[in-house]
């Protein structure tokens, strides 16, 4: 492949990453634990209160009212909702009886009457109110809100937040992660480009990369799209697939990044590809949909409703597909290490280590397939939908 293939590589991974990045920052969801915990400390005033610890959105929060360890199933359950949602920072671990996280901020980005840039340190992992260009925020269950200095909410009769929220365009830890994994991929196919113009062979960083992208064209692109037009799509095909694949590798990590675990990321891309497909479609995939040839005329009014319900679950179940394979692998992982804890009392210290470590090698070896299973699928099956849309067809 030459250099400029690899370019439409770049051109590709740019506009992709912008949309993402659009898309995916969003905050992480309550959660539900510490949402039934904050309703009964407040249950005297439910309209208004000021900043607490008990706000916390990391580990800590999960036990606030225990005020030690993760050895609940119910802090556990919370702990690993927490690992799966998006943050305004990243934490390597966190010490819930010092209460104390290791970590390091990121960026908070806010649009509020004007550009307003801080960084998420100023929230002390929500248990203080951030004042950024001169308005006071509030950091409360993974969302930003506009407060004052005492950090007051008000809520509403479901005990939601009602405070004015501003426009959030933070770097969150997804956000943060997607950025790690462009830079690198432009590093990775920028160096097998440069390999290229050098000769025939590639070298360092291209020389593992080389059969990759060669297996892309060769064991994916043409079979699915075909020999004449599988070109002009290897650029999209072979981004998604190294950027699902790395963002998955990355979510091994103790940074404990989910990226591909996030709703909002799977059906980002299951958009741009069902984008890429519609407008791709040629006169015989349209007509296959609208008005199938070589059936009876009331075969075709019953077909093309159920043609047009197929535009909209083929990048659902790559949505869903993508999601829900992620996120039980967290979960499991998770789970696997609550062992220790929750198993302490019946199987001993050591016997809780050791059986939740054989299970957590085993089932991380697991998730090294699957985060390579998971971008073959998702690229296969989109070069399949594109194949469908451009290939011509001989009616006779």
């Amino acid at each position: 492949m030459g250099a400029q293939s690899l370019s439409k590589i770049f051109a590709t991974l740019v506009v992709s990453f912008f949309s993402l990045t659009l898309f995916a920052g969003t905050e992480a969801p309550e959660n539900p634990i510490q949402h039934h915990d904050h309703k009964d400390d407040h249950h005297g005033d439910p309209h208004a209160h000021a900043a607490t610890p008990s706000s916390n959105l990391h580990a800590k929060d999960a036990h606030a009212n225990h005020g030690g360890a993760v050895d609940t199933k119910e802090e556990v359950d919370a702990y690993i909702q927490h690992h799966l949602a998006d943050s305004h920072d990243v934490v390597l671990w966190s010490d819930g009886e010092k209460g104390t996280h290791v970590g390091f901020p990121l960026p908070v980005i806010l649009w509020d009457g004007g550009l307003k840039v801080g960084m998420s340190s100023q929230f002390h992992h929500g248990e203080s109110v951030a004042t950024i260009g001169g308005n006071h925020y509030k950091l409360f269950h993974g969302k930003v809100y506009k407060t004052d200095a005492k950090g007051t909410l008000s809520y509403d009769e479901h005990h939601h937040p009602t405070n004015e929220k501003p426009f959030d365009l933070s770097i969150t830890k997804n956000v943060f992660a997607m950025l790690v994994t462009g830079l690198l991929l432009l590093l990775g196919f920028g160096s097998l480009a440069k390999g290229y113009k050098n000769g025939p062979i590639p070298k360092g960083i291209g020389r593992f990369l080389e059969p990759l992208v060669l297996y892309v064209r060769d064991e994916i692109a043409k079979p699915n799209i075909g020999e004449r037009k599988y070109r002009k799509y290897m650029g999209f095909l072979l981004t998604i697939f190294f950027f699902i694949w790395l963002l998955n590798l990355l979510g091994l990590t103790p940074f404990g990044f989910n990226v591909t675990g996030n709703i909002t990321f799977t059906a980002c891309l299951a958009l741009i590809t069902f984008l890429i497909v519609q407008f791709s479609g040629n006169k015989d995939y349209w007509k296959h949909i609208f008005w199938m040839p070589g059936v009876p005329v009331p075969m075709k009014i019953i077909l093309a409703p159920i043609e047009l319900i197929g535009l909209v679950t083929k990048p659902f179940s790559l949505m869903v597909r993508l999601f829900a394979n992620i996120t039980a692998g967290h979960s499991v992982v998770m789970g696997i290490i609550a062992v220790i804890y929750l198993m302490k009392d019946s199987l001993g210290l050591v016997g809780g280590i050791s059986v939740s470590m054989i299970l957590g090698i085993f089932i991380n070896l697991i998730e090294l397939l699957v985060a390579f299973l998971q971008a073959y699928i998702f690229t296969m099956l989109a070069s399949l939908f594109i194949g469908m849309a451009v290939e011509e067809h001989d009616h006779h």
